[in-house]
């Protein structure tokens, strides 16, 4: 009876702080899965360092011994100094001098990488008058490329997804639930088809030193706007076209950050993924809610006209996915 009675205790009290319980095995989760990266690539990558850093070694101290009149020293301030250019993109090798990196095509490049937080690092302000400005630049800029692409994926999805989406079930009678799984993986493997491997076999052809995993790569690192920067296309020796080149791939991150981010917004507004989500959010207490329907209570009489007085066609099309039965009930009722 004691066994039956703790038993109950402990599901009635797992299921109260159920939540809690999600919350904090996500955050276990995370930080394991942090660890699990951390493992994987030092194991992977630590011995091409090593053998990299034996190699250096090697040509510096046959270096060395070919040039007797020059001091270590001497080598390593050089070197030092040469690792500093290269890291403000500046670099001493000949067959690289023709290209400036502030010539303009450049510098709308290096300014779409801010203001969509990718960041290769390839390119940084050499000024403190140049640090300064992009300080301020980006402080303006990030919030106001954020606004401009939300704006833009909630148009776009409304005629890529919830009208195909509503089409389908109204039309065809198809399950709201189906359709929209069916539709999120058509949309994801079009957008994949389309900026990456397309862009990828592009990528391969035009850069000397890519392949096309190289390539496909960079437009992985650079749609996810993790921007490492060890691939920036546009750099080889007399790359034809330069300018022109830039800006299409301007354009092409810009365009593929939105069509990312469309499908992205596709995928959570399945209700599988709704009701994922709701695990690990924290539920609302019966007071906030009491407040909530106070404040409603206390609006104009005039805001609420104005609200029931807006258009159909809007409500409709900011819904995620409308029933069968809420788009069929006006005629319906004009039925009866």
């Amino acid at each position: 009876m004691l066994q039956s009675l703790a038993g109950s205790s402990c599901v009635r009290l797992v299921e109260r702080h159920r939540s809690a319980w999600c919350f904090g095995f996500l955050v276990l989760g995370y930080l394991l899965y942090l660890v699990f990266g951390a493992v994987v690539f030092s194991s992977v990558e630590l011995p091409y360092e090593d053998l990299l850093r034996q190699e250096l070694r090697k040509l510096k101290r046959r270096f060395l011994e070919e040039h007797e009149c020059l001091s270590e020293q001497q080598l390593e301030q050089f070197l030092g100094r040469v690792l500093e250019a290269s890291n403000y993109g500046v670099s001493v090798l000949s067959n690289a001098s023709g290209n400036w990196n502030w010539d303009f095509t450049s510098a709308l490049f290096f300014a779409s990488t801010v203001l969509s937080t990718t960041g290769y690092g390839h390119t940084v302000p050499l000024s403190d008058g140049g640090k300064a400005f992009c300080i301020i630049y980006s402080v303006i800029g990030i919030p106001f490329t954020l606004l401009f692409l939300t704006a833009v994926v909630q148009r776009v999805t409304i005629h890529v997804t919830r009208r195909p989406v509503l089409y389908f079930h109204v039309r065809w009678g198809f399950s709201k639930q189906m359709v929209a799984i069916v539709h999120a993986v058509l949309l994801g493997f079009v957008t994949v088809s389309c900026f990456f491997f397309i862009p990828a076999a592009v990528f391969s052809i035009l850069e000397d030193d890519w392949n096309f995993l190289e390539s496909f790569y960079f437009c992985f690192i650079s749609l996810s706007t993790i921007g490492l920067g060890d691939y920036v296309p546009g750099e080889g020796y007399n790359q034809k076209f330069r300018e022109l080149y830039k800006i299409g791939i301007t354009c092409y991150l810009l365009l593929g950050l939105i069509a990312m981010l469309v499908v992205l917004e596709t995928f959570c507004e399945l209700h599988e993924l709704k009701k994922f989500r709701k695990m690990f959010y924290v539920k609302k207490d019966k007071d906030e809610d009491r407040v909530h329907i106070i404040e409603h209570d206390q609006l104009s009489f005039s805001s609420i006209a104005d609200q029931a007085g807006g258009p159909k066609e809007d409500r409709k099309q900011n819904e995620p996915f409308v029933s069968l039965q809420s788009s069929a009930q006006p005629d319906g009722s004009a039925g009866n």
